[in-house]
């Protein structure tokens, strides 16, 4: 319990929440433009290479490193993309992935996805 003399001094401050997708501004998802397509590869223990786009967001014209999910794509520079708020554990930097299906970028892959179909923006097969 602060006394009275501290509190005169100042009041208490309340802790910031920490963030972890600063670029949105409290957006669940934002619309962007592609400037570059990358291919990085992760830390260790893994080992791959992985595609990822650094993005510029239309809306506060922030530039972010998206990841680019599933097998495959379509995107080129100044393609027209949503961005989501997650990324892979492993590389270090790249916050963000990009949406598939949405706006410029096709949600069609190189094969048929039978399972996590709604993580990739691929319709129910009949």
């Amino acid at each position: 319990m602060p006394t009275l003399n501290q509190l005169i001094k100042g009041l208490r401050v309340s802790k910031r929440r920490w963030c972890k997708t600063p670029a949105f501004e409290g957006a669940p998802q934002r619309r962007g433009v592609c400037y570059k397509i990358a291919i990085v590869t992760p830390r260790k223990p893994n080992s791959a290479r992985r595609k990822i786009a650094k993005v510029r967001l239309s809306a506060n014209k922030r530039r972010v490193f998206a990841n680019i999910p599933g097998q495959g794509h379509n995107l080129q520079e100044y393609s027209v993309v949503m961005v989501e708020g997650h990324g892979p554990k492993d590389l270090p930097g790249v916050n963000y992935a990009l949406i598939r299906g949405l706006l410029d970028f096709v949600g069609k892959e190189s094969f048929e996805r039978r399972k996590r179909r709604s993580k990739f923006g691929v319709k129910k097969k009949i």
